[in-house]
């Protein structure tokens, strides 16, 4: 399951992607390990990331000839070689001769052969700087010290003048390395450029000349002092136009809660994917395992991690060996997925049954007239407010005006209630509603609008009730588990994007259970346990409300109105 944002679309934009994969493949060598300083390989994967990164805008375009993303943000497992790909790409930005900049267009439209940057600055950041040698800059540092300034790997030179530079392959290094700083060497052997380890924002003699900035393990940055040092470094792209400065930032999923740079980016891409950024200038490339894998199973475990790697790292790796450490005495079960699937939301930590829940969708409508019920709930300024109906008859279930607060929304944002007042009035002309449970907090002059206009139809459901909330939240979870329950919310499943998730569903996985202190039953000693947030900036208010519209429809169904039989009678 990915979430890629912006998707590919049918417009094509120019790239000098390919130019950059082909330079690495020919003048740069595999950092630290197994591979170390043989010639570098590029997998699909990055080879995609690659071309996304360095699209531009096309002729005629306002902006034509600017990249058109300022900062790449990539999210996968751990074990794919992240801080690697990190490592080759400031080389690219860093090299005298790699073609990482617009250098015109084509006859056909296409990037001409692109121009290294002018006197390059790159900053390497992580959470600390002992963490920044072995990271990304670790790796840097490898490579520059084993690629030489013509070194060409590429059959087309076979030793002779190299066709990227124009000159001998055998010749001079092109790098001063440096335990703390990498200085570019130019013909006259000053330097003409540097890239340097930073663990905060670089000083200010250097950061206002930044024409790369890259981000190792951003779900390790969440101090505050380490999200000022990213705000301060975006805030330095800016400075230098002439070299179209932008940055990268490599990632595994990381601890739901702590607000960290990766979370950050993250949230980030699920409003663009939501269409709620209007003018995107972020890519961003996330692969995990999708929902409905039994992680308590070994064979399940195993094709979450694969789905997780995607074929190309999948079939380099010992899927086996990995899952099967789930299995050892003490084994931190939470911290395995989360690295090993790259899932923010822990399987083992949601209410329900993802999997099942995604099997239960289907294309369908609640047809007008239909004998329904309602769910309720929300807050006026907090998190979401909306209505879930379900269809008596069928057991399906649909949103209905769904109100949630923006990512970027003020601090005074709230749900209009008039508009809430007026979806409630179209729903009860739409359909023959039987019952609305609503939960009344927040909303409390509302629904009580509401019962007295239709008296024997509205009815608060406190769902703090914790006794009356547990058994409305089995029922809904036994309805999910045979299959009693049908929903049309997009599961994002059916084409593995995760931009294509109905809100009813993201809710629903969003739910979390908590176990209480109170006994449900005296003989197993199973604990009454309630809905959370499984994380708290993620809302399950839809979910909520769903639960309430199927705890009605239970209520109501044996008095469910039969329908009245139709008497013929011959004209003659």
């Amino acid at each position: 399951m990915e979430l890629i944002v912006p998707p590919d679309g049918d417009v094509l934009y120019p790239t000098l992607g390919e130019q950059v994969c082909d330079f690495l493949e020919a003048h740069s060598v595999f950092g630290p390990g197994d591979l170390k300083a043989q010639p570098y390989r590029m997998s699909e994967d990055w080879q995609y990331v690659t071309y996304r990164s360095y699209e531009h805008w096309p002729k005629k375009h306002r902006n034509a000839g600017r990249r058109r993303f300022k900062r790449t943000n990539v999210s996968i497992r751990k074990g794919a070689a992240k801080t690697e790909f990190l490592g080759q790409i400031a080389f690219a930005e860093l090299h005298p001769h790699a073609p990482v900049r617009f250098n015109g267009y084509n006859p056909d439209g296409s990037l001409a052969l692109g121009r290294p940057v002018v006197d390059p600055f790159i900053p390497l950041l992580a959470n600390a700087k002992i963490q920044v040698e072995e990271l990304a800059y670790g790796a840097l540092k490898v490579i520059c010290e084993n690629a030489r300034i013509a070194r060409c790997f590429c059959e087309e030179c076979q030793g002779d003048l190299c066709h990227w530079c124009g000159e001998d392959c055998i010749g001079p290094d092109a790098f001063d390395v440096g335990v703390d700083r990498i200085l570019r060497v130019g013909p006259d052997g000053k330097a003409d450029g540097k890239c340097i380890p930073v663990a905060t924002a670089p000083d200010t003699n250097d950061g206002g000349r930044t024409t790369f900035n890259g981000y190792d393990e951003t779900h390790r940055l969440y101090l505050p002092t380490e999200k000022a040092a990213v705000t301060t470094m975006d805030e330095n792209l800016g400075k230098r136009y002439a070299q179209d400065p932008w940055g990268m930032a490599v990632t595994t999923a990381g601890e739901p809660g702590q607000e960290s740079v990766a979370e950050d980016n993250h949230f980030e891409a699920e409003a663009m994917a939501r269409n709620e950024v209007e003018r995107p200038d972020t890519f961003y490339f996330h692969r995990q395992a999708s929902d409905g894998w039994d992680m308590r199973k070994f064979s399940d475990r195993v094709e979450a991690i694969r789905e997780a790697s995607g074929p190309d790292l999948a079939s380099r790796t010992d899927l086996e060996q990995i899952a099967a450490r789930w299995d050892k005495p003490k084994a931190n079960k939470g911290y395995l997925e989360r690295v090993w699937t790259n899932r923010w939301l822990q399987q083992s930590a949601q209410a329900f049954d993802i999997g099942r829940w995604n099997n239960l969708y289907v294309p369908d409508v609640i047809p007008p007239r239909a004998f329904v019920t309602i769910g309720f709930d929300g807050a006026r300024m907090r998190d979401a407010t909306g209505f879930v109906v379900t269809d008596v008859k069928t057991g399906l279930q649909q949103l209905e005006g769904g109100w949630e607060r923006p990512h970027d929304a003020p601090d005074d944002w709230e749900v209009d209630e008039l508009e809430v007042n007026e979806k409630r009035k179209e729903l009860f002309k739409r359909f023959r509603v039987l019952k609305l449970y609503a939960d009344p907090p927040h909303w409390n002059y509302t629904v009580g609008s509401w019962a007295a206009t239709h008296p024997d139809v509205v009815e608060e459901f406190w769902t703090n009730q914790r006794r009356r909330m547990f058994k409305a939240i089995q029922a809904y979870e036994d309805a999910i588990a045979s299959g009693s329950v049908k929903h049309n919310s997009p599961t994002g499943d059916n084409d593995g994007d995760l931009a294509n998730v109905g809100d009813l569903t993201r809710h629903l996985r969003n739910a979390g259970r908590r176990s209480t202190n109170l006994v449900a039953n005296e003989e197993t000693g199973e604990k009454v346990w309630i809905l959370t947030k499984i994380h708290p900036d993620r809302k399950f208010d839809f979910c909520m409300a769903g639960i309430l519209s199927w705890q009605a429809r239970m209520d109501v169904l044996p008095k469910v109105p039969k329908p009245k039989k139709r008497v013929f009678a011959r004209i003659r």
